[in-house]
């Protein structure tokens, strides 16, 4: 792959410290780079080793709506946010950063400043000392030119040779079976019979769907799969194994499931994130659906293998609340019960005295001083 000209010059002159190089190479190019976390990252850290820190909080907020929960920018504005006094939120900063990377030695090592100097003239005096570069975010590599990657790249191209010569004559076994479409298998696809008789007849349903809806709502979930969309067909699947569709059509149905992976916040397709006001209207319909909400927790209950929380969704802004949801994970978790906090969970219905509810699976949480 050709190496931009552009972004390879400005690295190589961060490499080398003329920072101030980096920012007149890359500052007239901003429309030709909308949208590069590279190039907002790489004036970020230029910015503030030249001393522009305005500049470096803008390109830092810029690179971090393109990568949320990358670590080095989390630095670079937990830095900012450091030297202007304000060491809660840059606490909160490094918190996030040793979730994503518990032995990221930046942030261990500004966490151990921040208790040493913990008075604010204190804190005040070693920045002044010129010792706040230390914290600063790495610069990034400057990648390969084309020449050093040409011997790797010989070296794999005569591995796939051979690997490919030992498994046509089945030496070894195939580790890429053939895949129908984009992501699935041919056994997900209903074949003829399945599609010639996909209802039951009698019974009792909580949907009760015709011939075509059945076909349809599969044929959607399995559109929503191959486009990686796991939770908005697993409501589609949740339709199906509730409603009249034939014992096939729902084993079908249950193949799907199998293949769905758990999303995390950077893989959370946030245009498919499932409301709290539809969930309880019909928890059957979100069985397993993955969610992030945003809310407050109370009543937190920590032990070293599970976590336990009254979530208060939509609470976050302390104007409204939209209800009460317990939420139990399967570990130990930091949870500051006076801070708004995103929960990724797993919706599941329960059984009360009022009916049926829904508590929340925990998977991940974001808590930070943004949220507020």
């Amino acid at each position: 792959m050709k190496l931009d000209p552009i972004l390879t010059r400005a690295t190589h002159l961060a490499r080398s410290g003329n920072f101030d190089g980096v920012i007149k190479t890359l500052e007239p190019e901003v429309n030709r780079y909308f949208g590069s976390y590279r190039y907002y990252y790489l004036l970020g850290v230029s910015c503030l080793h030249s001393g522009d820190f305005g500049g470096a909080l803008t390109y830092f907020k810029l690179a971090r709506e393109v990568k949320i929960r990358d670590p080095q920018v989390l630095l670079g504005l937990a830095v900012l946010y450091l030297r202007r006094g304000d060491t809660q939120r840059a606490v909160d900063y490094y918190l996030e950063v040793q979730d994503l990377d518990e032995k990221n030695r930046i942030a261990k090592r500004a966490l151990k400043v921040i208790r040493k100097y913990a008075g604010q003239d204190n804190l005040t005096a070693w920045i002044e000392s010129g010792k706040l570069s230390a914290l600063y975010p790495p610069v990034p590599a400057a990648g390969f030119s084309a020449r050093q990657l040409l011997i790797p790249a010989a070296v794999a191209a005569v591995v796939v040779l051979v690997l490919g010569l030992l498994v046509k004559i089945r030496v070894l076994p195939n580790p890429f079976p053939r895949v129908e479409g984009p992501r699935g298998t041919a056994e997900m696809y209903l074949n003829r019979d399945e599609k010639r008789e996909p209802v039951e007849n009698g019974g009792s349903y909580r949907y009760i769907l015709t011939r075509v809806q059945v076909l349809d709502t599969y044929d959607r979930a399995l559109r929503l799969f191959t486009e990686y969309r796991d939770d908005a067909a697993k409501i589609n699947i949740n339709r199906i194994l509730e409603s009249n569709a034939s014992d096939p059509v729902k084993n079908k149905s249950r193949i799907l499931l199998q293949y769905m992976v758990p999303p995390g916040f950077d893989s959370f397709k946030r245009d498919d994130n499932v409301s709290y006001s539809d969930a309880i209207k019909d928890p059957f319909l979100y069985r397993n659906v993955h969610v992030i909400w945003r809310g407050m927790a109370t009543n937190a209950e920590i032990l070293e293998t599970i976590t336990a929380f009254d979530f208060l969704v939509g609470y976050d802004t302390r104007r409204s609340l939209e209800g009460i949801v317990p939420v139990v994970f399967d570990k130990a978790a930091a949870i500051n019960t006076e801070r708004p906090l995103e929960v990724l969970g797993r919706i599941v219905p329960i059984s009360t005295e009022r009916g049926v509810d829904i508590r929340l699976e925990g998977v991940a949480i974001h808590q930070s001083g943004l949220l507020e």
